[in-house]
């Protein structure tokens, strides 16, 4: 720990980095009132675009910071009694250069493109961005903790953009009714804007944030010469009609699936100002059918597979619920299990109660319903940010098919999920506090589903962050939480010995199982130290989560148990040169204990980061790792060792605004004990025209595991590991996957995106041993005693036939059978999302997802080519949607 904590000294101790210069600045835009209507086309052909109100002083932060824009800008701005407008006439001396790529709406890609970003509440820390290419694609979002960017809000509003001979313009039209403001009879709004030219590299802004600095909207100059506006308070309505058409897979006898379904369903959403702060969305039956499958996995681990949030009434406004990484503006972890508070795919998750596995047949629903959800963002006060969502998911039930009877089997709760999260700031943002409690409360009809699940969950967290210096340079910033859960004595029971605790682990003497218990209250916190300003950088935390600590049930948890610090330390080059535009590179000492005292894991990491002045970039890292000790590889049974490990990886990317681009990731990591992995990364992304991409990425993932997990088997005789045989094997396996891509504008607002993503993924197993002692790497290979392996059967016979240990079926924990413990797995995902906004907020969505896969048992060879090939035998699953959305206000 001490030589974790030597970097902080250092840290704390270095001088106060100098702040970048910046030129003469703007510092107010003045807005004209219009009384007659503007149309936007992108035509600057209204009078009031030609007053001497334009902003026309641009300065570069690339590639030349702080020199003026290449090229000349103006920008007006004006409003209404219903919007605020922008006109922006962008002067190019090559207009024929322009790069204007045609994209589907806040899809990312290469493109000259215009910004503005307002921060309406004036808290110099949060607001919005609004941004046009020069094709006319659309982009938004919000903005929060002083510069992050947000892309998950779909606000509805105007931008057109034409080319012309003296380069390109473009209009924006942004309703009051999408922001929120304080009522006041003049107003003085945050204002920035942005131009990127592509072909030069060139991002200019009117204020800009120097790359040796932080701090994004509390530069931004004040808009003025508003009056007597009122904010938005219309009612927003989103009503839906979807109609679903699945052709599956089916056994002919099945009386639940003939190998159709046809599923008409209907909803809405609504979305309206509450005073002039705060907004109020609610959904009705909604409709989160994905136009974005989920990957296929095979995760071989003891920790859950994380999978991002795509629902959109759950995207949109997600980072008001964000706690823990405020006020700093890097977050750094190196083996810290962080916590997420809030995983908004708890609800309305697949249904988590099992079958009692015994019937015939079983109809079951794929996902648990959402009956209702409201959720309250904005503001309480001028300085108080505040959130809250609410959620009610149905009681889901399996129909089980016994012979000539059925039977309804309950296998998921009615359910109640909450979260409130409100941040206060003082003093200019130079300090702030925030708090979050989180809720989830079942209603079970049937005991035994009692057993399954938490009855109870609340978690209560506080967070924030306090500057050390006037200049902001240096933050300290953190949470600290506490959790508890109650439920049945065999539920809470079954939480104890899961992969986030392992209470059961025999030679730990700081937790056990108790089996009588009904509920569990634990406690975690972190607090980082920042310098976020100047030449050099730094980042060093510390932070612990006790064993009894558990959100999973309305966030996301990997492990508890654990004590985890870190220091690092950098050093930045911000100047062009001929050859780079940034360069850093960073070094940082990390580790990590349990509460017994064990060091789980630690090490030293090395990086650095190069952008090229032709846009290309290169990353490339290393690490060590010493001797540690290992708490979770047995899976609830005694301690091992981690023998020494290395880590090597490099990233390359070229030019995004090629018509070709490519980028390989490498890494590899391998132990002194013989153990190794390596991961290879690539992909191409082809533009042949401006308003089509094409992209391949495919992966390739290799590893050999000296010891693997595979089972704890019961022996009176092993007395070294507490009467029980942990056995383990070496693995090879191999993953091959290659995600394919197609995306085609047709216009602004008309889309068409093809995916397809193979997998093929295998594992052999073999050289079984077992443990031979807690807290060692040592074993005993079953072969060298004359141990014996059926790989037809699955069984293993420790010391041979005649001996006096008894056979045991080989278990793969992973994939819940026994027998051979190979695998081989491949599977075709596929969708087809056709998008039509055929006017501003409405949409049709036409959607085709297809599923094809297998898995074998017994086949642990891999041979990609066959394997390919017999990709496109396999049966498919085919589902269609058909969405259609209809914006209105009332």
């Amino acid at each position: 720990m001490a030589l974790a904590l030597l970097p902080i000294v250092l840290l704390a101790a270095s001088a106060v980095g100098s702040t970048n210069g910046q030129p003469s600045l703007t510092r107010e835009v003045h807005a004209a009132r219009v009384s007659t209507p503007i149309s936007i086309d992108g035509v600057l052909s209204e009078e009031l675009w030609h007053n001497g109100n334009a902003v026309t002083e641009f300065w570069q932060r690339d590639p030349y910071e702080g020199a003026p824009s290449s090229q000349r800008t103006e920008v007006r701005v004006a409003y209404d009694d219903d919007a605020v407008y922008v006109g922006a006439r962008l002067y190019d001396s090559a207009p024929d250069s322009i790069i204007a790529r045609l994209t589907r709406r806040d899809v990312s890609i290469p493109a000259d493109r215009f910004s503005l970003y307002l921060d309406p509440f004036y808290d110099r820390r949060s607001g919005y961005y609004f941004m046009v290419n020069a094709a006319g694609t659309l982009y938004d979002g919000t903005l929060s903790n002083d510069g992050w960017e947000d892309n998950s809000w779909d606000g509805v509003w105007e931008g057109k953009a034409r080319i012309d001979r003296e380069g390109w313009t473009c209009e924006m039209r942004i309703p009051y009714s999408q922001l929120r403001f304080q009522k006041s009879q003049r107003y003085r709004w945050g204002v920035n804007f942005r131009r990127v030219i592509q072909r030069r590299n060139e991002e200019t802004f009117l204020v800009y944030q120097p790359k040796k600095e932080s701090g994004f909207v509390s530069r931004f100059p004040d808009l003025v010469g508003m009056e007597n506006v009122s904010p938005g308070r219309s009612l927003e309505v989103l009503p839906y009609l979807t109609t679903k058409a699945e052709y599956i897979q089916h056994n002919p006898l099945d009386p639940f699936n003939d190998g159709s379904r046809y599923t008409p369903d209907g909803g809405a959403d609504v979305r309206m100002g509450v005073g002039s702060r705060l907004t109020l969305n609610a959904t009705i039956n909604p409709d989160f059918g994905q136009v974005e499958i989920d990957p296929a996995e095979v995760n071989l681990s003891d920790a859950e597979t994380f999978f991002q949030e795509k629902r959109p009434f759950f995207v949109e406004g997600s980072s008001n619920f964000g706690c823990g990484n405020q006020g700093a503006n890097d977050y750094w972890g190196f083996n810290w299990p962080e916590p997420i508070f809030f995983y908004t795919r708890r609800i309305g998750r697949n249904p988590q109660i099992d079958t009692p596995g015994d019937s015939d047949f079983e109809n079951a629903p794929v996902g648990t319903s959402i009956l209702g959800a409201a959720k309250l963002t904005g503001k309480i006060a001028p300085t108080v940010n505040f959130g809250t969502l609410h959620a009610i998911t149905a009681r889901e039930h399996a129909d089980l098919q016994y012979g000539s009877g059925r039977e309804e089997y309950e296998i998921e709760p009615l359910a109640y999920y909450g979260v409130t999260r409100a941040l206060k700031e003082f003093k200019g943002r130079h300090h702030g506090l925030g708090f979050m409690t989180t809720a989830a409360a079942r209603s079970f009809e049937d005991q035994p589903s009692r057993n399954w699940l938490n009855s109870e969950s609340f978690m209560t967290a506080v967070d924030g962050w306090t500057f050390l210096d006037k200049d902001q340079t240096w933050v300290i910033s953190g949470w600290s939480a506490m959790s508890h859960i109650r439920g049945t004595p065999t539920r809470i029971g079954n939480v104890q010995q899961n992969s986030r605790h392992y209470f059961q682990r025999p030679d730990a003497n700081h937790v056990g199982v108790d089996p009588n218990r009904t509920s569990l209250t634990g406690f975690g916190s972190r607090y980082w130290l920042n310098k976020q300003k100047g030449s050099t950088f730094g980042n060093a935390a510390i932070g612990f989560m006790d064993p009894n600590f558990d959100v999973n049930d309305v966030g996301f948890h990997s492990r508890s148990d654990v004590i985890n610090a870190h220091a690092g330390y950098g050093y930045q080059w911000t100047e062009t040169t001929k050859l780079r535009k940034y360069q850093n590179v960073l070094g940082a000492l990390f580790a990590s204990f349990d509460f017994q005292g064990n060091p789980t894991w630690g090490g030293v990491f090395l990086q650095g980061n190069t952008e090229f002045f032709n846009n290309w970039s290169w990353r490339y890292r290393t690490a060590f790792n010493p001797t540690t000790v290992n708490t979770t590889r047995t899976r609830g049974g005694p301690r091992t060792l981690n023998r020494p490990g290395y880590e090597l990886g490099t990233y390359f990317d070229t030019d995004g605004k090629a018509k070709v681009f490519y980028w390989v990731d490498y890494n590899t990591y391998f132990t002194e004990a013989g153990s190794w992995n390596f991961n290879l990364a690539s992909g191409i992304e082809w533009k042949p025209v401006s308003n089509l991409t094409l992209a391949f990425e495919p992966r390739l993932f290799k590893v050999h595991e000296d010891v693997k997990w595979l089972l704890s088997e019961a022996d009176p005789a092993a007395d070294a590991t507490f009467g029980r045989r942990e056995v383990f094997s070496q693995l090879d396996r191999t993953d091959v996957r290659g995600g394919v891509r197609f995306n085609c504008a047709f216009t602004p607002r008309l889309s068409l995106q093809l995916y397809g993503e193979p997998l093929i993924s295998s594992g052999h197993y073999h050289g079984f041993k077992q443990l031979a002692r807690p807290k060692s790497y040592d074993f005993i290979d079953y072969a060298a005693q004359g141990g014996t392996y059926d790989q037809s059967t699955g069984m293993i016979d420790p010391d041979g036939p005649g001996g006096p240990a008894a056979p045991f079926a080989a278990y793969n924990p992973d994939f819940d059978y026994s027998g051979n413990p190979d695998f081989k797995i491949r599977s075709l995902r596929g969708n087809a999302v056709l998008r039509w906004e055929y006017m501003p907020g409405s949409t049709l969505f036409l959607v085709w997802t297809q599923e094809r896969g297998e898995f074998d048992a017994h086949r642990g060879e891999f041979q990609f080519g066959p394997a390919f090939g017999d990709l496109f035998d396999l049966r498919a699953d085919n589902i269609f949607l058909a969405k259609m959305t209809y914006y209105f206000t009332l």
